[in-house]
């Protein structure tokens, strides 16, 4: 059985089912045309399937495309150089944000590294909206120790003091503890 070829009109019936979050929808399309398309699909600003999913906070439907995406598509970048997972993060979607970096087959925490066009990472557009769940979580699983081969290690049940400067140069201190115990420091930026 040969599998046929979505349309414009088809993709962008997807690409709103995605925004959307209609799972029936995305599910007809899969059973239409395959998996693999899904892997292609950009609207005029270069945005996936994941892009919309993520960035309403679908959860059912990233639960459903990500064993459906090439593991590539969790770094793909839209338009403004953006990843998914900013998008999640500039909407404060927190299951959606652990789900992209937990995936076993994606880029794990690399994906927190990522900058848009306007030198964010997702941490930096958690910051930016005032999002503090969000930041606290990308620091608490974020790599932060690379390079640091050969440094004072600290015990786990230990309270630590982290630094993070976005990319406005603003530095937001925070302390993180055993206990999930935090404060922010005053002099931190505040969203407008």
């Amino acid at each position: 059985m040969s599998v046929s070829t979505p349309s414009p009109e088809d993709t962008d019936d997807l690409l709103l089912a995605c925004r959307y979050g209609d799972l029936d929808d995305i599910h007809q399309f899969v059973d239409r045309f395959g998996p693999e398309p899904l892997n292609s699909i950009r609207d005029d600003n270069g945005n996936t399937v994941l892009h919309m999913v993520c960035g309403n906070g679908h959860t059912d439907a990233l639960q459903y495309l990500l064993p459906l995406v090439s593991p590539a598509l969790l770094s793909a970048h839209n338009a403004a150089n953006s990843t998914a997972l900013h998008w999640a993060a500039l909407n404060s979607h927190l299951p959606i944000a652990q789900a992209l970096v937990r995936w076993p087959a994606g880029p794990g925490v690399d994906l927190i590294d990522a900058r848009n066009a306007a030198g964010r990472s997702p941490l930096g557009e958690a910051e930016n909206v005032g999002w503090e769940e969000g930041a606290k979580w990308f620091v608490e699983v974020m790599n932060l120790d690379e390079g640091a081969k050969g440094e004072e290690t600290v015990d786990a049940a230990q309270e630590v003091e982290v630094e993070i400067q976005d990319a406005e140069g603003q530095v937001a201190k925070m302390k993180i503890g055993p206990r999930g115990s935090e404060t922010s420091d005053a002099g931190a930026a505040k969203p407008a």
